[in-house]
């Protein structure tokens, strides 16, 4: 519990098996609960994650948005807090994203990572995809944020169910921001974090990835 709010921190994971422990330990003490959702690995990243006092909910339909949605509502306290299983993410600004939520009255916070501190924590291509989406969303839906691809979100678990996902994959990223930015229930703002090197092997296809995420974009205005 922090500042009278308890808080659960989600976790998708696909062999994260290395990753997961570092974040798992690396996380405050006042997370209050903790969901892994194992997306079909073949490690041992849902025993290793147990055995760490995690909560496993297993998700068989590969994808980064598919393991967000059964994950997210298995959430039960009063701030959701997501982020990734190979310690990019910092789990030592957790406390600090609530502090401004909690001060400026907000709902619904996205972890912004650019300008970002640590170069060598993204490649190039990498942060050019980010910029050309970035643009994209400002483009298609009027809204200037400067991360919109960030996996780090912190919201008041109550108002998931304003939040309508339809993504499966990669897209679920920037869909959760322009669900809460277009929510009138929904009070948004980013905050900037850190971002750390990714620990484990690299599973994202950028350029298919990047495309598929533009492609979302553009169906989703127009829907």
């Amino acid at each position: 519990m922090y500042r009278d709010l308890t808080i659960s921190v989600v976790i998708p994971c696909y062999n994260e098996e290395e990753g997961i422990q570092h974040v798992i330990r690396s996380l405050p003490p006042s997370v209050d609960e903790v969901v892994v959702v194992d997306n079909n690995s073949t490690d041992r990243t849902a025993e290793v994650s147990a055995a760490l006092g995690a909560k496993i909910v297993f998700e068989k339909r590969k994808g980064y948005g598919a393991a967000y949605k059964a994950g997210l509502p298995a959430a039960t306290k009063d701030i959701t807090v997501t982020m990734d299983g190979d310690g990019t993410y910092p789990s030592e600004q957790i406390e600090e994203v609530i502090d401004y939520l909690i001060d400026n009255d907000l709902d619904f916070i996205s972890a912004a990572r650019f300008p970002m501190q640590n170069p060598k924590a993204m490649t190039g291509t990498n942060k050019m995809g980010n910029w050309i989406l970035t643009v994209a969303m400002l483009l298609l839906y009027g809204k200037n944020i400067k991360d919109s691809q960030s996996g780090m979100w912190i919201y008041r678990t109550k108002v998931l169910p304003f939040l309508n996902l339809t993504s499966d994959g990669m897209p679920l990223s920037e869909e959760i921001k322009i669900e809460a930015i277009r929510s009138k229930d929904i009070r948004f703002s980013e905050y900037h974090v850190k971002y750390h090197p990714r620990i484990g092997e690299v599973k994202l296809e950028k350029w298919r990835d990047g495309f598929k995420n533009l492609v979302f974009l553009v169906k989703k205005r127009f829907q």
